[in-house]
């Protein structure tokens, strides 16, 4: 597995490459989602394919009074993670690497940011297109792969990518879940003992609320219950379209149930499907 930790060295060993590259970016403090998504970009490249991860911090997506030098950074267990799933290569940029002191373009997206994780994290997924489309146009990746468990940057990126004219196939996968339901995250390491037997209680809500056929019932359910989890509090609970993010009126149209909940220190995301309804 090789490592790179600049564009330059990244872009020579690109260059040699006539098959699939499949990118898989991330921001390190890997975990069995993220090895999930290693293993399943391994399947996309085949044989001959390369599977790239990237791991790299990235500060333009953290507010200021967010957890940005606090984030954790365990680098020898991440590299052992992306070898046992099957990466070809690392990129291990430093933040001077990615971003020249005097950096003044970003790129912006302005139907889908504002909602959900946007109204709270003011910036934040202007830090995420414009990192993912300087990942694609350093690599040229013919595929890309993320998780659902944030439905929101996915819709962006994929959003990104239909605007810009990407030639990436952005390649999504379901979420991966401990055994007591509670969504794989990097953030979870943040939860106390007693927080962390709480926090499955978020998605058991959420199951059991999607199982309402009404948009309006479902976030009653949803929010009642959570209500009920001890130190829970609400950033958001909605029903959206899972398209346009749009607030869900009916059921016509596929849909998702999306939470932020603050349980401690941490900032949980959860989204579940909510199929459409004839």
């Amino acid at each position: 597995m090789k490592l790179f930790h600049t564009i330059a060295s990244a872009r020579r060993w690109r260059k040699n490459l006539r098959s699939k590259v499949v990118l898989v970016p991330t921001m390190g403090a890997l975990h069995h989602g993220h090895e999930s998504l290693i293993e399943n970009a391994r399947k996309i490249a085949g044989k001959k394919g390369a599977v790239l991860v990237s791991i790299f911090v990235n500060p333009t997506q953290f507010g200021p009074k967010e957890d940005f030098q606090a984030y954790p950074r365990p680098l020898s267990k991440d590299l052992a993670t992306c070898k046992r799933g099957g990466a070809d290569a690392v990129f291990l940029p430093s933040a001077c690497e990615m971003y020249a002191a005097d950096a003044s373009v970003t790129v912006c997206e302005s139907k889908l940011s504002p909602t959900l994780c946007g109204r709270s994290r003011a910036g934040h997924f202007d830090g995420v297109c414009t990192i993912v489309a300087k990942l694609f146009l350093v690599f040229q990746p013919t595929h890309a792969v993320f998780g659902e468990k944030d439905w929101q940057q996915l819709a962006i990126i994929r959003r990104m990518g239909r605007d810009l004219n990407f030639p990436v196939t952005i390649e999504s996968f379901p979420t991966v879940r401990e055994r007591d339901g509670l969504a794989a995250s990097s953030r979870n390491a943040y939860l106390t003992p007693q927080e962390r037997t709480l926090a499955p209680l978020i998605h058991a809500a959420m199951a059991k609320a999607a199982d309402l056929k009404k948009p309006q019932a479902i976030l009653k359910s949803c929010t009642a219950a959570i209500h009920k989890i001890p130190g829970a509090r609400i950033d958001y609970i909605e029903a959206v379209d899972a398209c346009t993010l749009a607030p869900l009126s009916n059921r016509k149209n596929p849909g998702r149930l999306a939470v932020a909940i603050f349980l401690g220190k941490a900032r949980l995301i959860d989204n579940i499907p909510l199929p459409s309804i004839a």
